[in-house]
């Protein structure tokens, strides 16, 4: 899907790539030289894809450069706050290859994610309106508010399913809203197509980190991180979630005993193994596809009211692939 939509996007992908690269050059070699390994492995930059993707929804077709500037800025912080999530995380591996931190420190990777941030609030404040750069400002109070809460469960172990969307709203779905807001207002887009959008935005970053944590329990799925990895840093998400709902409270309450476990003893693995188990038996992922079904149908009705155009049809379509890439 994601070839077809760099097609369609055509110039205005190309020129996002152009603008992309040249505002993060700098004039120290190593930083070149870790910008470089970053670029060459930078993903599906799917929040770039649907700021362009939205700006073409909204303008009758045509980007302009504040909504590709937007598309830039928005890639840039969200590669910043993975610099800082492999330090957060003592992650080693991102998509697979090793992580900037475990080719050289986690003092680089928090300085490079430093650099690649202050480049994106820079792009946006020289050519931005104040609307585009509150939406900015406002993501990055989200992201340091929702990492802050995910710590405080992570002690806790209390975590509700309010308290986990409150924190893949502010970690995840934050930042597809402001990609997807800034290029709308780029683009001077009517208020209720914005308000529509800013639906659309929400549901899809929920969508999105729901699937991902599917995955989490899904170890027969090829994502570039190991199954488990969610357990073993004490973040209850949505299948886990799903199997509490589901259980008796005395099953519950052991499960939550055995991850306050993980990391003191000496068999952690056979803990999250049991964990593992437990969300199988009481059906945590059918659960979890059940509200990521329930996300995606959200997101697709939130365009109901959005003029028809082949843009359009292509942000429908990512929603409903995420549902089903998750099966």
């Amino acid at each position: 899907m994601g070839e077809d939509i760099r097609e369609f996007l055509a110039e205005d992908w190309s020129a996002f790539q152009q603008l992309f690269v040249s505002l993060l050059h700098s004039s120290m070699p190593l930083l070149n030289k870790i910008n470089g390994y970053l670029f060459e492995r930078s993903g599906k930059q799917l929040r770039p894809m649907l700021a362009l993707l939205t700006a073409k929804a909204c303008n009758a077709g045509f980007c302009n450069d504040k909504a590709i500037r937007c598309a830039a800025a928005s890639e840039m912080l969200h590669t910043a706050t993975l610099l800082h999530d492999d330090v957060a995380d003592d992650s080693d591996l991102r998509r697979g290859a090793p992580s900037v931190k475990a080719l050289y420190t986690p003092t680089t990777s928090v300085l490079v994610g430093d650099f690649w941030l202050s480049r994106a609030i820079e792009t946006i404040v020289r050519e931005c309106d104040q609307r585009i750069i509150l939406c900015f400002s406002k993501c990055l109070e989200d992201l340091a508010e929702g990492e802050m809460l995910q710590l405080e469960k992570a002690e806790t172990l209390d975590t509700t399913e309010e308290d986990y969307l409150q924190i893949i709203y502010r970690k995840t779905a934050s930042l597809f809203e402001t990609a997807i807001i800034s290029s709308a207002m780029a683009v001077d887009a009517k208020d209720e197509d914005i308000a529509a959008f800013r639906k659309y935005a929400y549901h899809l970053g929920l969508a999105f980190q729901m699937m991902d944590d599917i995955f989490d329990y899904s170890p027969s799925v090829k994502t570039g991180k190991p199954a488990g990895r969610d357990v073993m840093e004490k973040k209850i998400t949505l299948p886990l979630l799903g199997a509490f709902h589901n259980a008796p409270d005395a099953e519950s309450e052991k499960i939550r005993s055995a991850i306050r476990l993980i990391g003191k003893k000496e068999n952690s693995g056979e803990s999250v193994h049991s964990i593992m188990q437990f969300v199988t038996k009481y059906k945590g992922l059918e659960y979890a596809h059940a509200r990521l079904e329930e996300e995606v149908e959200n997101c697709i009705n939130s365009l109901v009211d959005i003029a028809q155009s082949h843009a359009k049809t292509y942000l429908a379509s990512i929603a409903g692939y995420m549902a089903l890439r998750a099966q």
